[in-house]
Order: C-alpha cells, then structure tokens, then sequence
C-alpha cells in the first residue's frame, strides 16, 4: 500500500474585518491545486490549507498543534489603520513566526503584520492606494507599492485586493512546482505571473502634511503640469529660498518637486490614452516635452509598461455613437 503523502499545513486567517471572498477564494484555489497535483501523479506533497478564527473572548486564535508552513492575511475593505489595534493578535502572529511560520500578508493585511513589529526595516507592499498611511504608521518599514508581490524569505507582502490570486499560486509553485503552478492557472483561467502593481495605481498627491508653502508650491504645478517650470519658479511660489523649497517638498510630499511634475504628467497622460485615439507623441507634446522619447522613457518607469501596451490593456472602449434618423 502507497504511504499518503505528506501535508503542508496553510493557515488562512480570519481576523475582524477580513474580505470573505478572498479567505474562502484561497480556500479553494490550495484545494484545488492539491486536487490537480494529486490527478497528476504528482502525490509527493499535497496542501492542506484551513481557516484559522479568532477566538472572540481571547483576541486570537488557539494555539495550533502544529505550526503551519506559511499563515495568510487576507485583504480587509475596511479601516485598514484599525488592524493595527489588534493587540492579542499581533502578539500571537509573532510567536507562529518564531515558531518557523512564513507569515504573508495580502493587501491591507500588512498593517496587522506591521503592527508585530516584524516589518521594520524589511522591504514590503501593500495596495498603493494605502501607501500613504501606511508610511506614516510604519516608518521604518521599507516600503514599494509599485511591487505586487515582495518575497523577503520568511515574510511575504502581496498589494492589491486581487492578489490573494498571486500569493496562493507562489505557495502552490514552492511546494508542488511550476507543472502544477501551470495547471492551477489553467483551470482558474488567471495570468500565473508577470503582473506589476504599478500597471493599476494611480499617483496620490500627499496633501496633509501640514506645510502650507509646500500646499502652495503643489497648487502651483497642478495649475502647471502642461508647462515648462523651473525649480526656481516652484520655490517662488512657495515663497521660500530654493534650498529649503527642496529640503521640504521632499519631505512632504516624499517626492523631488522634478519627480512630482513627472509623476502629475504621467497621470494625465494615462488618462489621454484610455479615454482618447491621441498618438503618444501628441499627448508628450501637449503636456510640455519636445522629446517624446524622453517623456516615454519616464512613462514606462513610472508605470512598467510602454504607452502602447498601457493603451492596449487599459483603453476604454467607447460605444458607436447611434445615426439620426
């Protein structure tokens, strides 16, 4: 008689707030990757995930009787700073990561990984629309939102509501390999790698920091982001000398004022290719660069595609319009 093959223990937690349908839809896709390994003669390894839920008297979850492999935090669409609260909880995701346990966050999950204490000084994500505060809850983390998924040995932080979807096949291709990876994707009909996160975000100016001359300064190149403007000009408008106007708009904003345009030229030039049949060349030339080539190279750092395959994946279709009669 053929032993059974050995399970891996994933845990897929259930904290206050969590998006159901991600926890459930992990759920399914590990099982499913155990059933399609399993059909493949695969039958080495097999996953065998499970939720984990918090006791609601205790603040956690008891203690399991083995350790799990890895422990999963799902997204939340709620307050995600009020995962940072969780005390009890906190305090036991650290002692499952002592115990060898590869802790992975999805999303605003990172925030209650963050609160252990487990993140400072490692680079993470999280959605780049939680970035901001994040930052400001977590200074010391190392933070890249432009990264859908962060690989840092025993720590994994995934951005984005979707990328449950990503997370669950990197566990599935480190313990039953790429020929299953392949078959889960497959069977899922869903893209197995390649994605960036900064092919979706958008650049969200920081407007609460609290220096009104840098608020000035950032009014002025809104009203000027189609324009030539010069450093010197910037530091005029926040009425201040050009060395202190750099010192803290990069402070405030966590962008050099060049950078900032950059960005604020990017935005709008995405914009143009979803929703208009503007050659790229055209919307450089609008928005203040006589170098298309140079606009399109900051294009595609900013945002990880080129403006033609931006335009194709992202372009809205808009309907015929219907004849008069």
């Amino acid at each position: 008689m053929q032993p059974s093959a050995p399970s891996i223990e994933i845990g897929i937690l259930e904290y206050p707030g969590v998006q159901a349908a991600a926890a459930l839809g992990l759920l399914d896709l590990l099982a499913s990757a155990s059933r399609l390994a399993a059909e493949s003669g695969a039958r080495a390894k097999s996953l065998s995930p499970q939720l984990v839920r918090v006791d609601p008297k205790r603040g956690r979850p008891p203690t399991p009787s083995v350790p799990f492999s890895a422990l999963i935090l799902p997204p939340s669409l709620g307050d995600a700073a009020a995962l940072t609260r969780l005390d009890p909880l906190a305090s036991w995701l650290a002692d499952r990561h002592r115990d060898g346990t590869i802790l992975v966050s999805v999303c605003a999950g990172a925030f209650l990984l963050g609160s252990t204490g487990l993140l400072a000084g490692r680079p993470a994500t999280t959605h780049w629309a939680l970035g901001p505060r994040f930052s400001e809850l977590f200074p010391d983390v190392h933070l890249d939102t432009s990264r859908l998924v962060i690989e840092d040995g025993d720590i994994i932080t995934a951005g984005g509501v979707m990328a449950w979807i990503d997370v669950g096949l990197m566990i599935v291709a480190r313990h039953l390999g790429p020929s299953v990876v392949s078959a889960v994707a497959r069977f899922w009909l869903v893209d197995p790698g390649g994605r960036e996160q900064r092919h979706y975000g958008s650049f969200t100016p920081m407007f609460t920091h609290g220096d009104d001359a840098v608020l000035r300064s950032q009014r002025f190149l809104h009203a000027r982001r189609d324009q030539k403007v010069e450093v010197a000009a910037m530091a005029k408008a926040a009425r201040l000398t050009e060395r202190t106007f750099l010192r803290r708009f990069t402070r405030a904003t966590g962008h050099t004022p060049v950078e900032y345009l950059q960005l604020l030229r990017v935005e709008r030039a995405r914009e143009w290719l979803e929703q208009s049949a503007q050659s790229f060349d055209e919307i450089a030339w609008k928005l203040g660069y006589a170098d298309a080539g140079a606009f399109r190279r900051v294009f595609q750092r900013a945002v990880g595609l080129s403006p033609s395959e931006y335009r194709s994946r992202f372009r809205v279709a808009v309907p015929p319009r219907r004849r008069a009669r």
